[in-house]
């Protein structure tokens, strides 16, 4: 017995592939025996599963548990939810040492996938490696395992209210608030949470439905927020808040319909922390604003630049016992009063309670903060045989240079015009860059910094590529 994935789904950061093509049952099933096998190897014998809600996830579960159970591991069935409920199963319980998640995250409706965390660590890079190697060798234990359903959506809302434990009933009583579950998985969660937050709540497309009839679930694109801003417009709310297809990432717009993206929402979380807090460590990844950093800094914090890629933050922040990070792509992780993974419906109730701690208007914390210039997240294709290599070429010619450089994650340059940034993406076959100046003149000399150090490399910034 054993089994060969296609070469395509073993991701840097979780597995994905596309059903019926790259993924199905068989997949699952050596999957199951794979991550049983090491657990049990570790001393573990019990692994929550939750699933998210594209078409193709119960048969996917099915086969995951059949294969946990076949290699002797017990199985809690979490059911269907967003990934965090999955993470807070895994955290929460005594009993439990693994998890996993089947989920396509914001992906199209056809992709579907694993997340997985092992006894309280984020599972990705050579860990999946030794799934596909374990298989393709047959490398199993053999056992039966037992199956348990557990029901923990409720507990699960309960702790999502903790923050607000303590704050003003009054002001809080007042908020009216915009929510966007896109359709997702987390949408049966929020309604559970909104029906016990205080104030005014506004929930749209809270129906699970894998086919996302409404709109793509991806808050990082603003034209997924667009129903959004039309319900806070229309009602005249305080702010509003959007959820991916599983709930791990955070989108939100202010009362007067601005983004804030990522990295501001971090400015905000980030102050209210460093109050209680003094001088914790904040981390945040390449791709955040300079302003991020400064802020952090200005409120007496440790600002730390890490390497994009939501496992690589989980395991930096262990490693450094930052209470706070978060990345441009929505991901926030909350580790001083809660588990330290990330979960965008917690990441609302802390906005809310952040808000009312700081005496502010989420519109006015956004309106407070510098107006900066900076270009979207430009993703290119590159060759996947190119891409690292060209990056290693351009550390190199700036090695040279009067520029300051950070080669974290790719290369970040800082000049008198601001900063550009090149890296390479883990889970495709694209660069991305991104720049951000206080001037329109600054930002083309940025650009075109960018398009030289490419065009040095025999590369160009090609048309844009998807996620």
């Amino acid at each position: 017995m054993n089994h060969t994935f296609h070469p395509s789904v073993l991701r840097e950061y979780d597995i994905r592939g596309i059903i019926g093509e790259t993924l199905g049952a068989d997949d699952a099933r050596a999957i199951g025996r794979s991550f049983a096998t090491l657990l049990r190897r570790a001393g573990g014998s019990r692994v929550a599963v939750a699933y998210d809600g594209r078409v193709s996830s119960p048969m996917l579960e099915h086969a995951l548990v059949e294969g946990l159970n076949a290699s002797g591991c017990d199985v809690v069935r979490i059911g269907m939810g967003a990934t965090p409920m999955l993470y807070y199963a895994e955290a929460s319980a005594e009993d439990v040492h693994g998890g996993i998640q089947i989920t396509g995250s914001h992906n199209p409706a056809n992709y579907n996938g694993f997340k997985m965390v092992f006894q309280g660590r984020p599972f990705f890079g050579e860990d999946i490696q030794t799934l596909g190697r374990m298989a393709a060798a047959g490398d199993w234990d053999s056992g039966t395992g037992a199956v348990e359903d557990r029901a923990l959506l409720e507990a699960y809302v309960e702790r999502m209210l903790e923050p607000l434990t303590g704050l003003d009933p009054a002001r809080l009583a007042g908020l009216r608030i915009g929510w966007d579950a896109g359709n997702g998985a987390a949408g049966p969660a929020l309604e559970l949470l909104a029906a016990r937050l205080p104030g005014e709540h506004h929930l749209l497309y809270t129906e699970v439905d894998g086919h996302f009839p409404n709109h793509h679930p991806d808050p990082t694109v603003e034209a997924n927020l667009a129903d959004l801003r039309a319900l806070v417009a229309d009602k005249n709310l305080d702010f509003g808040v959007a959820f991916d297809g599983d709930g791990d990432r955070i989108g939100a717009i202010d009362g007067e319909g601005r983004v804030i993206w990522g990295d501001q929402l971090l400015m905000i979380y980030a102050e209210d922390l460093l109050a209680r807090m003094p001088g914790a460590t904040v981390i945040a990844d390449v791709k955040a604003s300079r302003a991020l950093f400064d802020h952090v800094t200005a409120h007496g914090g440790k600002p730390v630049m890490w390497k994009t890629g939501h496992s690589l933050i989980k395991s930096k922040m262990k490693e450094t016992g930052a209470p706070l990070a978060g990345e441009m792509s929505g991901h926030v992780f909350f580790a001083d009063s809660y588990y330290g993974y990330d979960d965008a419906l917690y990441a609302g109730v802390r906005l809310i309670a952040a808000a009312a701690r700081l005496g502010r208007s989420v519109t006015q914390l956004r309106s407070a903060m510098p107006a900066m210039l900076n270009t979207p997240e430009l993703r290119f294709q590159v060759d996947e045989t190119r891409k690292f290599a060209a990056i290693d070429e351009v550390r190199a010619r700036l090695a040279a240079s009067p520029a300051e450089v950070n080669d974290t994650d790719g290369v970040r340059v800082t000049t008198a015009d601001g900063w550009w940034l090149l890296r390479a993406s883990n889970t495709q076959d694209v660069l991305v860059a991104r720049a951000e100046s206080d001037s329109e003149a600054g930002l083309a000399r940025l650009l075109e910094q960018i398009d030289e150090q490419l065009a040095a490399s025999g590369l160009e910034r090609g048309p844009q590529a998807g996620h």
